[in-house]
């Protein structure tokens, strides 16, 4: 029987205990908001939607842009950095939580003192001067009856997530700068060579006019309208390769290294466009990080809203403390020097003027502006992957018409200087079609470049496990973290 009651008694002890950690903790649980996204994008396209969860740099079939993204994800500053915010706010989480458990210390002083022989109490001819030994361990645990911490530890917690995703948006914008930036210098690099070939061919031209005017065959004007021609190719190669040079120091400062040349795989048109992923809108709020970040400081932000409300309550800390107190180093440690003490402590608010009603209303404005930027965060979305998919299938088609231009205008040149060349037709119609062929074939690659970077832009704005695959490639965190 004296068994029985002693379990009845410590299972009423246990539920009471369970009760009193487990009360209900003071404002709003979160709710994510209801999100009305689109049914579909704009556009169709191939559906892909395995290729969103892959590697997809390497689809262009280039070793030195695959190093290269390698290489950034190792030694970008940028995502060291968000690496170390990761764990400033797993250091906050960890402290947040310790609130929940007692904590324990310890004090120890050892002093020498003299009493006054002339207060109110005069020791009357006993020696002033004495020692104090004193040592004591100590505890003391704040009750989180109302949810205060539980609160704050929420509130942490999404922090940490908020963290971990702005880290990934990071990894997400260092590949996709990465392989374009390469991309650009590889346009810039055929740019400079297609300057330099024409340089070359309007150098010959020019070799072959100053001939033909020394022998009264081409007028002065067309010798000078050949000049022309040529220092104008002169004058584009100076900027092509100030550009070059201006985007390999881009690339270096990704890498996390400092400005140099970097190396070239394959050329512009050697590169295997890749495959558009697939996804539908709502896909986006699961995988992007902008979004995932901005809802969890969302989370972070609603939850400071019981914390403020948590000050209208009071708070209930027990504290004790066991020691030894004497004045002889001697008889420091035996039993009637030993001193302890147990207590309770009940505080909470009377009349703060809106003091706490401040900071509540304070929080609840900054939970509003959370929603909304999260609200405004899923519309950019949207609209950067509809703009990024709608740009991916015109810039496809726009790359193709300036192919078909670049092959009309090499026609143009061919039989423009063949007339020239039969008497049939001055050059200055030739100069005029080998200065199009020159600029189109400029434009052409720019344009090019430019599809690329818009299939790039699809990867980046819809996200997609590919992040996940980069990660362990990215800068190592601390272990234990």
């Amino acid at each position: 029987m004296r068994n029985a009651k002693a379990i009845e008694v410590r299972a009423a002890v246990l539920c009471a205990a369970a009760l009193l950690l487990s009360a209900c903790a003071v404002g709003p649980d979160y709710k994510r908001p209801e999100i009305e996204a689109p049914k579909e994008w704009r556009i169709d396209y191939p559906q892909a939607a395995e290729v969103a969860n892959t590697k997809w740099w390497q689809q262009f079939g280039d070793p030195s842009l695959n190093q290269l993204i390698e290489e950034a994800l190792r030694g970008n500053l940028d995502i060291q950095a968000a690496a170390a915010r990761v764990d400033q706010f797993l250091g906050v989480l960890s402290t947040t939580r310790s609130q929940f458990f007692p904590q324990f210390g310890y004090s120890g002083e050892a002093s020498r003192n003299r009493a006054s022989q002339v207060g109110p109490t005069p020791l009357g001819g006993t020696n002033p001067n004495y020692s104090l030994y004193q040592a004591s361990l100590n505890a003391s645990w704040q009750i989180d009856l109302f949810g205060r911490v539980r609160r704050q530890s929420e509130a942490a917690q999404a922090q940490v997530y908020a963290s971990e995703q702005g880290r990934r948006g990071v990894i997400l914008s260092i590949v996709t700068t990465t392989a374009t930036s390469y991309i650009v210098l590889r346009s810039l690099d055929r740019q400079l060579e297609i300057a330099r070939g024409t340089a070359r061919n309007y150098a010959d031209t020019k070799d072959l006019f100053q001939l033909r005017f020394k022998g009264g065959v081409v007028s002065e004007v067309e010798l000078a309208q050949i000049e022309s021609q040529y220092q104008l190719a002169l004058a584009t190669i100076p900027s092509l390769e100030q550009q070059i040079a201006a985007q390999e120091n881009l690339i270096a400062v990704l890498l996390g290294r400092n400005p140099g040349a970097i190396p070239r795989g394959k050329s512009i048109d050697e590169l295997i466009p890749p495959a558009i992923p697939a996804g539908l809108p709502s896909e986006l709020l699961e995988r992007r990080p902008d979004i995932l970040q901005a809802e969890q400081n969302l989370v972070a932000v609603n939850a400071n809203i019981g914390v403020a409300k948590s000050l209208y309550f009071p708070t209930i800390s027990i504290t004790g403390l066991f020691g030894s107190l004497s004045t002889a180093a001697g008889d420091f440690l035996t039993g009637p020097a030993r001193t302890w003490t147990v207590a309770a402590d009940l505080a909470g608010p009377i009349f703060t003027f809106g003091g706490i009603s401040g900071q509540v209303r304070t929080a609840e404005a900054a939970q509003q502006e959370a929603m909304f930027f999260y609200r405004s965060t899923i519309l950019n979305a949207f609209r950067d992957t509809s703009d990024a998919l709608v740009g991916s299938i015109k810039k496809r088609e726009e790359a193709e018409a300036q192919a078909r231009r670049v092959r009309a205008l090499r026609d143009y040149a061919r039989l423009a200087r063949l007339r020239f060349d039969n008497g049939a037709s001055s050059y200055i119609e030739v100069l005029f079609a080998e200065n199009d062929l020159f600029s189109a074939e400029l434009t052409a690659v720019s344009t090019q470049a430019e599809r690329y970077a818009q299939l790039i832009n699809v990867y980046k704005a819809v996200g997609g496990g590919w992040i996940d695959l980069s990660d362990p490639m990215a800068a190592p965190r601390k272990e234990g973290k």
